[in-house]
């Protein structure tokens, strides 16, 4: 049997932030404070458990940053996801992606390898079999890139 660790606040907090950001593939606002108030379905008044609260407001800043920088971190997709548009990935990888990213370049409290196992766990929790497989992939040469050359996050090599 499975050794069920308990999921640390900004574990959590990606998990929501997920489930949100993957809402956004089917809705057509442009509103990030609509996105943002689906974060009351996580969270009640009457919730003061300080773990969940500090998910809520993890979840809150990752929301608000992948969805600010969704265009620059769509085209580092695209740089490193060989052969794959934009439209061909599926819809969990490709919210996985944009938030591991939005981490991995956006975060200096998070480092890149954190990002990468928590974009692969998300992967393993929400995708289908070959979803590690494809984010462990491009995460993973999005990381090599942004180490090799520490440019603006417009800027990134193919490395």
């Amino acid at each position: 049997m499975k050794n069920k660790k308990k999921k640390g606040s900004r574990r959590l907090g990606r998990e929501i932030a997920f489930q949100i950001l993957y809402s956004a593939n089917f809705y057509e606002t442009e509103n990030i404070k609509d996105y943002i108030k689906a974060l009351d379905h996580f969270f009640s008044d009457s919730d003061k458990n300080p773990k969940k609260i500090k998910a809520i407001e993890f979840a809150r800043d990752l929301i608000q940053g992948t969805l600010q920088h969704q265009q620059e971190i769509d085209k580092i997709i695209q740089q490193h996801s060989k052969n794959w548009k934009l439209n061909r990935i599926a819809k969990v990888e490709l919210t996985i992606l944009r938030l591991a990213i939005f981490e991995m370049i956006y975060r200096q409290d998070v480092p890149i390898k954190v990002a990468i196992d928590e974009g692969i766990e998300l992967s393993k929790n929400f995708g289908d079999a070959k979803s590690k497989i494809f984010v462990n992939g491009v995460l993973d040469a999005v990381g090599k890139s942004l180490q090799n050359k520490l440019k603006t996050p417009g800027e990134i090599d193919n490395g």
